[in-house]
């Protein structure tokens, strides 16, 4: 049983992973190079990740400079920039590509705390699930006589438990993203 609750930790604990990382791609006002994760450049019919065609590093605390290993591919990495949903316009002089990060407005702060809640939420949907697939697993082992009434009932309060303590943090994660919104 060990075994099982182990599993079902690290799949919880894998939701909560995922859910820090969709965080670190929200652009929050800061120079992040996280925020190009998502972005996809077509280089030579093949969609790539601007991070394997490029060095991006923060110059200062609204600047990145993205500067490609193959000059040629320049203009294709501001196409992908500029058709992407970060909302920021990049500078290209020829040889470098520079994000300057806008300091967030009011409305902007409200959808991405509202954006920030729907990914939370997300996240406690798949906590649940894993919660609710466990326990039907584990009635499935009553069914069949391989554990007790009584096991069943202490697995149902064990993965409960569990389940509280990832949706507490999802909502503790949830909340220290905000504040980082709100105050930049």
């Amino acid at each position: 049983m060990k075994e099982q609750y182990t599993e079902v930790s690290d799949k919880m604990n894998k939701t909560i992973a995922s859910l820090t990382h969709e965080f670190s791609t929200i652009r929050a006002g800061r120079a992040n190079a996280n925020v190009l994760d998502k972005i996809h450049v077509d280089y030579y019919g093949t969609p790539t990740l601007i991070g394997q065609l490029a060095s991006v590093a923060a110059q200062d605390a609204k600047t990145l400079a993205i500067q490609p290993y193959d000059p040629s591919v320049l203009k294709a990495i501001e196409k992908a920039i500029l058709i992407s949903d970060i909302g920021i316009n990049p500078n290209n002089d020829g040889k470098v590509i520079r994000l300057i990060f806008p300091p967030l407005t009011e409305e902007r702060r409200k959808d991405i705390v509202k954006s920030i809640h729907k990914i939370g939420e997300d996240s406690k949907v798949a906590i649940r699930s894993i919660r609710r697939d466990f326990i039907e697993k584990s009635k499935d082992q009553k069914k069949k006589s391989e554990i007790t009434e009584d096991d069943l009932k202490t697995i149902e309060k064990d993965i409960q438990d569990m389940t509280d303590k990832f949706i507490k943090e999802i909502d503790g994660v949830c909340v220290k993203k905000e504040k980082e919104i709100m105050e930049i």
